[in-house]
């Protein structure tokens, strides 16, 4: 019996349930981030409070950090931390790209600010780093082989291999309930030659993840656990579209698209960045290369499958990816923006997508065109307004403080900002995500997703 079962439809938008060991899973959904068996701010009953039902875990983090084996003997992630609702955990490609290919190509996949006229990258802030990168003079953290990715720990410079069957052994250790094959991330810059080597490099490293899950699923501390393939590729659609066809025919309960929506020299871009080292920053995550991938590989996967955006979700994607029938999403942005003092706002509290000026109802106070549904806490305009961030959300923080005080504890670098924006931020994406699956219930969704893009 499929684990994921659609429940209603408009288009190809899809609302549905999905089955795991730790309850289901009402889609479209999304996940915060907790990255180290924590989503940063937050405690479980805060995620309660904010409507999450599943979170994503790291395996590349956890496992080097506290140790999956500690986390298996305190009785797996779930009781480890404290939640007791479905937990992802992706497989640690990620991880072994932003080391790599990520440094050397100078490719991002959240850009710094640029100087516009210079079309430098500025500097990156240290609040804008979750990592420090070792690295030797002559070579890379990260080595891509047959048997799996080598990689130098960011924490003591240890060396480690990280092969299919231990990203498998480490989830099924964490306790997880849904488990991620292990991929190569590609970069944007990858000539043709590389990529197709890689490709089919990751398709022996799914079916080895796969054969490993299968033969130690049932003795783990999770024997429900799911297990969801992963479709990588570049921006080219024919790529796309095989890969996907590869994947539809494997035995697996899901699948997570991953890989690089950015354009280069080889998969053709439409903007960049700036430079890095002398080479140009590709924008890895185009939100138009992001949509038009998602057309290329929706239609080659089979409808029984949960469909899973992996390291997608700002409000644009929610609608864009759900309109072509992406039920799952996953992303740092909610903890990320609201450490940087950048918190959400629906279009009715001044939120707009594009370049234009907001409708002449929205209060002139607001008009900030291209916030992308933000507003920036430490502007001065902030200091003595008494509205919550949001005057339509219903979180804690907005139903309790005000933005002048928001933007007090921020500007004094007080921790106690941190939690009430991220309880902010992260209810506003949860909550978004639950009203589009309602739009979807009732047939209303192309009319909400007019509502917040205006088309």
């Amino acid at each position: 019996m499929s684990s994921f079962i659609v429940k209603a439809k408009e288009k190809k938008a899809r609302a549905g349930v999905l089955k795991t060991a730790h309850g289901e899973i009402h889609t479209p959904v999304f996940m915060p981030v907790g990255t180290q068996g924590t989503v940063k701010a937050l405690s479980p009953d805060d995620l309660k409070q904010a409507g999450a039902q599943i979170i994503l875990g790291n395996t590349y983090h956890l496992y080097l950090r506290p140790g999956s084996k500690l986390i298996k003997k305190m009785g797996g992630l779930h009781k480890f931390m404290g939640w007791e609702a479905p937990i992802l955990t992706d497989s640690g490609g990620f991880q072994a790209f932003s080391l790599g290919a990520m440094i050397e190509h100078g490719v991002r996949k959240i850009g710094r600010p640029v100087d516009q006229k210079s079309r430098k990258l500025q500097k990156q802030t240290k609040q804008d780093s979750d990592i420090q990168i070792f690295r030797s003079s002559d070579s890379l953290v990260t080595k891509m082989s047959e048997e799996g990715v080598t990689f130098v720990s960011h924490l003591d410079g240890s060396k480690h291999l990280l092969t299919p069957e231990k990203s498998m052994e480490v989830q099924l250790d964490l306790g997880s309930d849904i488990c991620l094959v292990l991929d190569e991330l590609l970069s944007p810059m990858h000539d043709p030659l590389y990529v197709q080597q890689s490709l089919e490099r990751t398709h022996r490293w799914e079916l080895r993840s796969a054969d490993y899950f299968k033969k130690n699923v049932k003795k783990s501390s999770n024997p429900g656990a799911l297990l969801f393939g992963i479709v990588q590729g570049v921006y080219d659609q024919k790529i796309r579209e095989e890969e996907a066809k590869w994947a539809a025919q494997q035995d697996f309960d899901g699948v997570s698209i991953g890989g690089s929506c950015g354009t280069s020299e080889y998969w053709p871009t439409q903007r960049s960045l700036g430079e890095v080292g002398g080479k140009e920053a590709v924008d890895w995550a185009a939100p138009k290369a992001i949509f038009e991938t998602m057309d290329w590989i929706v239609p080659n996967l089979p409808e029984a499958w949960a469909k899973h955006a992996l390291g997608i979700g700002e409000v644009r994607d929610f609608f864009e990816c759900v309109e072509r029938g992406i039920d799952m999403f996953d992303c740092v942005a909610p903890t990320r923006r609201a450490r940087n003092g950048s918190l959400y706002i629906s279009p009715k509290g001044g939120g707009s997508l594009n370049n234009e000026s907001l409708r002449a109802s929205s209060s002139e106070y607001f008009s900030t065109p291209q916030n992308k549904f933000t507003l920036a806490i430490a502007q001065a305009r902030f200091v003595d307004d008494p509205a919550p961030i949001d005057p339509n959300c219903s979180c804690y923080t907005c139903q309790n403080f005000t933005r002048a005080y928001l933007r007090h504890l921020f500007v004094a670098n007080e921790l106690l900002y941190y939690r009430l924006a991220t309880i902010h931020n992260v209810y506003f994406m949860v909550n978004l995500v639950k009203s589009i699956r309602e739009s979807i219930l009732n047939q209303e969704f192309s009319k909400l997703k007019k509502s917040w893009l205006g088309r």
